[in-house]
């Protein structure tokens, strides 16, 4: 099943947070350890995405449960599983291992469940960032070079796709120069592996209310500096709820060459950092997004649940995606 024509069908629908619903199941810390890492030197819980290996059965029920609800894209469990997000664990060497295990979840779970539907493989911002310093008294400083990123996302794209997912989802990205560094590890994998170019999505996260990332970009600085990469999609999700997401949504469907997908947040959190908004709320937002033919892929992020994509998806079935707009380009003779 060709993911572009489908996109000119209808609007797809991504699911919603899997940390959200990996806290239902109130999990110790002998849980994320199971008999494999038992005796592992430092604390594991927390590390959901290790919950892939010692938990599979978990993460594909969470999945099973977002397709029941009408998901058409399923998220790996991936958000940090690369060799430098897991070096909090001491965990380096299972990124690869990591990311295979994440998309085996997510296809078992669709062949389960007997519906069509497309894993895509999430791929985070890391816990360090090449366009800001980490040391306040020290500007010119950064923890961590471009090409380590760029080496670090190469091992995950191969365990994704070597796991088998359909797409590739660059995600949440508050540093341009980050995503870029996966950009640029994914183009080398398929370079070097001759494999079949997997679609792109690319999604960008503003911070707050000044419209920027947290790396300082505005929304149509950040489009321009990935464009480039081709992407089936380029969009926004986390940091706003879909209310304040709004203006940022409109903005990116009138520059935008290519679909455009939208997660927002459950709302803003609340002082104990919990997500309030109900299902019902999100999925007008998101509803009149689709009114206004902005969107292409909605779907949501923290704090939302199958309660959440179940109403998401309801609400836009029967309304129409957002056209691809015809880009006139100048040809010098």
């Amino acid at each position: 099943m060709d993911i572009r024509k489908e996109l000119e069908k209808r609007i797809l629908v991504i699911d919603g947070a899997m940390g959200t619903m990996i806290q239902r199941y109130k999990l110790k810390e002998e849980d994320y350890r199971g008999e494999r890492f038992k005796n592992w030197p430092s604390d594991l819980k927390g590390n959901n995405d290790l919950l892939c290996i010692t938990q599979p059965n978990i993460i594909t029920e969470i999945h099973k449960q977002y397709l029941d609800a009408g998901a058409d894209i399923l998220e790996t469990n991936t958000f940090s599983s690369t060799s430098i997000a897991m070096a909090d664990y001491k965990m380096q060497e299972l990124a690869y291992e990591l990311n295979v295990a994440a998309a085996q979840c997510a296809r078992k779970a669709i062949e389960a469940s007997g519906k069509q539907a497309w894993v895509a493989g999430s791929i985070g911002p890391l816990n360090k960032t090449l366009s800001l310093s980490p040391d306040v008294n020290n500007p010119g400083f950064r923890s961590v070079t471009f090409d380590e990123v760029a080496t670090a996302y190469y091992e995950q794209v191969k365990g994704l796709v070597d796991g088998g997912v359909d797409l590739l989802l660059i995600e949440t990205i508050f540093d341009t120069l980050n995503a870029k560094a996966a950009i640029f590890a994914i183009k080398k994998y398929f370079r070097d592996t001759k494999k079949e170019i997997l679609p792109l999505m690319i999604s960008g996260t503003i911070t707050d209310a000044s419209g920027r990332t947290l790396s300082g970009q505005t929304l149509e600085a950040f489009y321009d500096s990935v464009i480039h990469a081709h992407p089936l999609s380029i969009g926004l999700n986390c940091a706003l709820g879909a209310k304040e997401m709004r203006p940022h949504i409109e903005e990116l469907s009138k520059i935008s060459a290519c679909y455009i997908s939208a997660y927002p947040n459950a709302g803003l959190p609340n002082a104990m950092g919990e997500y309030d908004e109900q299902p019902e709320d999100t999925a007008h937002f998101i509803e009149d997004w689709a009114k206004e033919g902005w969107v292409n892929i909605v779907g949501g992020c923290c704090g939302t649940t199958p309660d959440h994509i179940k109403h998401i998806a309801d609400e836009v079935k029967n309304l129409q995606p957002r056209a691809l707009p015809i880009i006139e380009t100048e040809f010098s003779h």
